[in-house]
């Protein structure tokens, strides 16, 4: 299904601050700027993905859409509305439109209850249907992504880590949700079992129609299952492109680092980028300027002093760099 170019999912300079604290009367002295100022927007059956090295506030960046933890600033559009006015009932329906599969598809689950009931809790908690119409629901979904009925009572240590994951998409997909925040799905999982369950997702956004805003740092992976990708460096985007481009022709520095650190099938299409210096400074004490200056070779005064802006260039490109 090809994506729709109104814009499901709206996010205008996103922020995630932790403060720092410290003495006695545990003072803020600091904060830890885990996601500071990020802007994309995300299309009916679409993925978008987000990519970047540990800590560069991906994750939090999700975490922060769902809800689960406290944006500091910022503006986010759901299919139009803003929702940082949501009373408790817009908030719930909300939620109700954007479900999330985490990265450990074990500690996501809760080992004290079958499966059946894991799968049918969102319909529980929404108060969805009758009892009969929500077993019949948890049966339709264990069948879709790829479970056999009779495992239905079965507990979550019974099951391979494949099949856990399955049980996380099939409790993400019971409320019908317009997008789904995939949350690094299949990094935990065998390499054999990591298609499976790509090739699931696949499916389902083709049949279903749903958005996944897709979470990763696996280029192979993303280059699998994304429609666009947003590279995060250190709590900001630095480049926003499709698929075919990013991969094909990246214009920041440091989304030509990321692909170069990527294996590459034919050794005539490596990249021959190298940072000056690996070490990524801290989210505490970010540099002046762009945050990359200090592992760029291309970085001059201008790069030292004044941050670039995310701006569009051609075939849907956007970069934040003053040099590209």
């Amino acid at each position: 299904m090809q994506p729709e170019s109104t814009p499901l999912l709206s996010v205008e300079n996103l922020q995630v601050h932790f403060p720092i604290r410290a003495g006695v009367l545990q003072r803020q002295v600091g904060a830890v700027k885990a996601v500071d100022g990020v802007s994309f927007a995300l299309n009916r059956g679409e993925t978008l993905s987000l990519v970047g090295e540990s800590g560069c506030g991906k994750t939090t960046t999700g975490l922060a859409l769902m809800g689960l933890v406290t944006p500091t600033g910022g503006k986010v559009e759901f299919d139009g509305q803003g929702i940082k006015g949501f009373n408790r009932n817009a908030l719930k329906a909300y939620r109700r439109r954007m479900q999330i599969v985490f990265q450990d598809p074990f500690s996501s689950l809760n080992p004290r209850q079958r499966v059946k009931d894991i799968i049918r809790a969102p319909l529980d908690i929404h108060n969805v249907g009758t009892k009969e119409e929500r077993e019949a629901r948890v049966a339709e979904l264990m069948a879709r992504v790829g479970l056999r009925p009779d495992q239905a009572d079965n507990f979550a240590h019974q099951f391979s880590g494949g099949q856990r994951q399955r049980i996380g998409i099939a409790r993400a997909l019971a409320l019908n949700p317009d997008v789904i925040v995939c949350d690094e799905p299949v990094s935990a999982l065998d390499v054999s079992v990591q298609a499976q369950i790509l090739n699931l997702l696949s499916d389902l956004q083709r049949d279903l129609g749903v958005s996944y805003l897709s979470i990763s740092h696996d280029l192979g992976v993303v280059e699998f299952i994304s429609h666009r990708v947003a590279v995060m460096y250190l709590g900001k985007i630095v480049e926003i492109a499709p698929k075919t481009t990013i991969f094909s022709a990246p214009l920041h520095p440091y989304t030509e680092l990321l692909m170069r650190s990527a294996p590459a099938r034919d050794p005539r299409k490596r990249h021959s980028f190298s940072a000056t210096n690996d070490d990524i400074p801290s989210a505490t004490r970010k540099p002046s300027g762009c945050s990359f200056h200090t592992r760029c070779p291309f970085a001059t005064a201008l790069c030292q002093t004044t941050e670039p802006e995310l701006t569009a260039r051609a075939d849907g490109q956007q970069v934040a760099c003053h040099h590209r």
